[in-house]
């Protein structure tokens, strides 16, 4: 089992595909509750270099509240994540986390159903790019 679904966008810049990710989640009910710049933030902590990184925190509120109400520690997996990364300058690849490869080790059956639902709409995503 992969633990994420990609897909490729090609003939795009970096910032397009932020853009056309965010509303593609926002389409399935997620909204970004935090967006974290990998690169840039190696760069200053580190001086390194690396391609165009970011990390989208994506949340959809309803089944986050449903999974802590059912799961009070269930935070450490949340929100989902979804990557920009720009493997060239005008190609970028779009990964999003697999939620049920993420509650496999959670054995609570009503989790494993959320997830699989949460599945669906984050491949939807992808297949939407």
């Amino acid at each position: 089992m992969s633990y994420y679904t990609s897909t490729i966008l090609t003939d795009t810049t970096f910032e397009a595909a932020l853009e056309t990710t965010t509303a593609a989640l926002a389409k399935e009910g997620f909204g970004i509750i935090s967006e974290i710049d990998v690169s840039g933030t190696l760069k200053k902590k580190m001086d390194v270099d690396l391609k165009r990184y970011t990390i989208l925190g994506a949340c959809n509120p309803g089944y986050a509240h449903h999974a802590i109400q059912t799961e009070d520690k269930i935070g450490v997996f949340l929100p989902c994540n979804v990557v920009v990364i720009e493997q060239s300058p005008d190609t970028v690849e779009v990964a999003a986390v697999d939620p049920v490869a993420s509650m496999i080790s959670v054995e609570n059956s009503e989790l494993t159903e959320m997830s699989q639902e949460v599945q669906k709409k984050l491949k939807l995503v992808i297949q939407a790019l």
